[in-house]
């Protein structure tokens, strides 16, 4: 099961495409987490989560650690499949809680209230994409699914 759960190959098209999905959502973790690139921290993304958007804690807790951990799993390229899972479902929810009623396109000209989910559908597609693919080149994932793996072999040694 482990196996088949970081089974990649060595695509550098995959790999370039989890690494920038994996810098962009770990700087929006990291906004959510430790307050970081103008973010409010934990403790203000929780009460906003809880507070203003009624978000239950937990889930409002597995939002902020979906995009914190699974955008370093992604730039590692470390359980590649869970962490684009989890920004996949941090994705639907959102668009479903949030950004669906503001139609496709985001906001540029400021005359809407939100933001649409284009944004969202481009994140979707291309954790998918993960979800079926792997992790490609250069990931923790391919070194640990390397055929070389398999062919470690004890052999007993003479007294």
């Amino acid at each position: 099961m482990f196996r088949k759960l970081i089974a990649t190959d060595n695509d550098i098209a995959t790999a370039i495409l989890r690494l920038v999905l994996g810098i962009i959502f770990f700087a929006h973790g990291a906004q959510k987490m430790l307050g970081w690139f103008g973010g409010y921290g934990f403790t203000g993304t929780m009460g906003f989560f809880t507070g203003v958007l009624h978000i239950p804690a937990v889930f409002a807790c597995l939002a902020i650690s979906a995009e914190f951990f699974g955008g370093l799993g992604l730039i590692f390229g470390l359980l590649t499949r869970v962490a684009s899972f989890g920004i996949f479902c941090n994705m639907v929810v959102a668009v479903a809680m949030i950004h669906g009623q503001f139609g496709l396109f985001m906001n540029w000209t400021g005359t809407q209230k939100g933001e649409g989910y284009e944004y969202h559908l481009l994140a979707l597609a291309a954790t998918a994409l993960l979800m079926l693919r792997g992790a490609g080149a250069a990931s923790v994932d391919r070194l640990l699914s390397s055929p070389a793996n398999d062919r470690i072999t004890a052999r007993p040694q003479a007294a």
